[in-house]
């Protein structure tokens, strides 16, 4: 009776800390609340510590309404989308909903955990549901073929899936261009495996290392973007095309820029 009394005194004492930076616990239970608010958070918080974690463009993230955070993605595990979330909520109070791979969705097992942390399914149906609530999302425009592709190509923007862009002109929000260096160095991948038959037009990683290495990590939000068009623009290919690639070419450009100039990586 003793434990249950102290634990219960304990997560009482995380939750509260939480919430008094703005992270709301109320409509979870208390084994809930430990398990996919508090201790995440506290990961997150060893991770941007393990990483030596720099931030910079908090500015740029709206403070309200919607919009579209949409990054390099590399390092095959996903730990750039669980600290870009972290960081966001950390700056501003809002928790971003992550649009992530559909392979989390396939089970329970796995769907419940991911809807619970703020991941949703990545679809266009799904994200014009959370800007029609004023939500940011995170979405990163280069899908798996960035996140898989193999560290020899590290830093390489691959081609940009238009979905964001059609997303950001239907709820005229803005797109919010960003940079994450040091996952890349964290986590190797040897090369992108296609699948062809059972899980075919799938993209896979060759992972050298499965514990992160402790590569110094950057995350820089660059100034929204305003698209200059109706929300029927979004019927234009060629004019959503054109949108796509001229933020990949700015992207690539200040990424490596800013790779250049970095300092040492461990």
């Amino acid at each position: 009776m003793m434990n249950k009394k102290f634990h219960k005194i304990i997560l009482d004492q995380i939750v509260s800390e939480l919430e008094a930076k703005g992270l709301d616990l109320k409509n979870l239970g208390a084994a809930e609340r430990l398990v996919y608010r508090a201790l995440p958070q506290f990961f997150m918080e060893l991770a941007r510590r393990y990483f030596r974690l720099e931030v910079e463009g908090l500015e740029n993230i709206p403070r309200r309404g919607a919009g579209i955070i949409a990054p390099n993605h590399s390092g095959y595990s996903g730990l750039d989308a669980f600290l870009l979330a972290h960081e966001i909520h950390r700056a501003t109070g809002r928790l971003p909903r992550v649009l992530t791979h559909h392979f989390w969705f396939l089970t329970k097992a796995t769907a419940i955990p991911a809807e619970k942390v703020g991941f949703v399914e990545a679809t266009t149906a799904n994200g014009l549901h959370q800007l029609s609530k004023n939500n940011l999302i995170i979405l990163f425009p280069e899908g798996e073929h960035g996140n898989f592709k193999p560290t020899a190509r590290r830093y390489h923007l691959q081609e940009f899936k238009r979905g964001f862009i059609r997303m950001a002109l239907e709820k005229q929000c803005p797109i919010i261009p960003t940079l994450v260096i040091g996952a890349e160095e964290t986590h190797i991948n040897l090369a992108q495996l296609k699948m062809t038959k059972f899980l075919r037009g799938t993209v896979l990683p060759l992972p050298l290392n499965i514990i992160p290495l402790p590569a110094k990590w950057t995350i820089k939000f660059l100034p929204p973007i305003h698209l200059p068009y109706r929300p029927d623009a979004q019927d234009d290919s060629e004019l959503v095309r054109e949108i796509a690639q001229e933020i990949r070419e700015s992207m690539q450009l200040a990424l490596s820029a800013d790779v250049k100039k970095r300092g040492p990586v461990f």
